[in-house]
């Protein structure tokens, strides 16, 4: 027994995948595509994560989520084959180049009608939304793309997603770097002041997991 969470190494995740992961095979084939763009195939989330981030999916019933940062889709994907029929993603990103590999495994999982891309700054997106009348009407909201934008995309979100509706917010351990005290990295700072700040948000419940490179869930308060 421990009282802790125990220390993974490679044979133990190999384990793990090997007797918790159900990858359908589209999953698999835009992750191998992925793959082969080199060093920033790290941007992609893990298997295991995307398929936690399915089950929160049917577990919450979720049926409108809202993902900031899609790189080459597989997070949007994982999400999308767990929705409902009727359910939909607005997704958020800059890049039409490593968004059209992931359109391609989109309709491939027939799941592109679920999907709606957004390209731009993902704060005016979502400031656009809620202009449009949108707050409080998303059930869950994904946040992975530019470290020093996470604050603001969190506080849109807390506008966005309906009370009780889950955040989660993405590479909060960041390689295990947001233990160095005064580091000098930009990034790594604005995952440290997040943190901090969200450890004693009164408008949120919340629980850092360390699957991946670390997944915030941030539950959303049903009263202010």
């Amino acid at each position: 027994m421990s009282n802790r969470t125990i220390a993974v190494n490679d044979a133990l995740y190999d384990y793990i995948i090997e007797h918790s992961l159900r990858e359908a095979p589209v999953l698999r084939e835009l992750r191998a595509a992925t793959a082969e763009l080199g060093d920033i195939k790290r941007m992609q989330i893990s298997p295991e994560q995307g398929q936690f981030m399915a089950m929160l999916v049917q577990l919450t019933g979720a049926s409108r989520l809202l993902e900031v940062g899609t790189f080459t889709g597989y997070s949007t994907l994982a999400c999308a084959l767990a929705l409902p029929e009727q359910g939909e993603i607005v997704a958020c990103d800059l890049s039409a180049e490593w968004t059209q590999l992931g359109q391609r495994y989109w309709q491939k999982a027939g799941v592109q009608t679920k999907i709606h891309l957004k390209l731009g700054p993902a704060a005016e997106t979502l400031k656009t939304l809620l202009a449009e009348g949108q707050a409080d009407r998303f059930d869950m909201m994904f946040i992975d793309a530019d470290k020093g934008g996470y604050d603001t995309y969190y506080e849109l979100g807390l506008q966005l997603v309906r009370p009780g509706g889950l955040i989660l917010i993405d590479n909060v351990l960041w390689g295990g770097d947001v233990v160095q005290a005064n580091s000098p990295d930009k990034d790594t700072q604005a995952i440290q002041q997040l943190n901090a700040k969200l450890a004693h948000d009164p408008r949120i419940t919340l629980s850092l997991l360390p699957i991946g490179d670390g997944l915030t869930l941030a539950r959303r308060k049903d009263c202010p």
